[in-house]
């Protein structure tokens, strides 16, 4: 005899005919909101005096709603900090983020770096970047999840720009990209982060003249 088919119970609606709630909008809701909060208290109060409790009262969640997603406060920054940048490339159109390659390197290089300048002069994103720069200065586990999961995917997309324009000739074939691309992305760094002087399109033009161009005379 052939055992009939069969189907798995329709779960009863709920006793008010209302729809089951969503946990997974729930738990978006959530992430969302710890995102937020922990955004915000880096930026008050310095990552050292941040904590889970002060980040889950923030949030209006409970400290057992972050641990199950993340092991420590730095990995709840950090994730915050790369959705923010997500956020940023959505919202203008452009993700997955790369560098452009028009076949013009100066004018590609001036306009990625300009947009950066602008990044850094946003409060929303200066605050806890800088927060978590600092910490990353004194912290080494938090120094390296910092160069891993945001510095180095980032500039990467300079190698792979600088790579391309070696392909093209405009760059010598004997320059190692990385090396390279340190000309005008560390001096914009160092002069954000130690506030050496003023940061602004101006400069980071200046800074791939110069990279480009050297300073010897032509």
């Amino acid at each position: 005899m052939v055992p009939e088919p069969t189907t798995s119970p329709t779960p009863p609606a709920p006793p008010s005919g209302k729809p089951a709630p969503d946990s997974t909008r729930r738990s978006e809701k959530s992430r969302r909101a710890i995102y937020d909060a922990a955004l915000a208290l880096v930026g008050e109060v310095g990552y050292p005096k941040t904590t889970i409790e002060g980040i889950a009262a923030r949030a209006g969640v409970g400290k057992q709603t972050i641990y199950r997603w993340w092991s420590s406060k730095a990995e709840v920054l950090l994730d915050a900090f790369m959705d923010l940048g997500e956020q940023a490339a959505r919202d203008t159109g452009q993700e997955p983020y790369e560098i452009p390659d028009t076949g013009d390197l100066a004018a590609d290089l001036k306009l990625v770096l300009r947009a950066t300048v602008d990044e850094l002069l946003d409060p929303k994103f200066e605050i806890p970047s800088r927060a978590l720069a600092a910490e990353g200065v004194v912290n080494e586990q938090v120094g390296v999840e910092f160069v891993t999961r945001l510095l180095e995917p980032s500039l990467q997309l300079y190698v792979k720009r600088l790579r391309s324009a070696q392909e093209e000739g405009q760059v010598r074939q004997d320059i190692d990209p990385r090396i390279a691309l340190e000309l005008f992305v560390s001096p914009l760094a160092q002069r954000w982060l130690q506030r050496t002087g003023p940061i602004g399109h101006a400069y980071t033009d200046t800074l791939v003249d110069y990279a480009l161009h050297g300073i010897a005379p032509r």
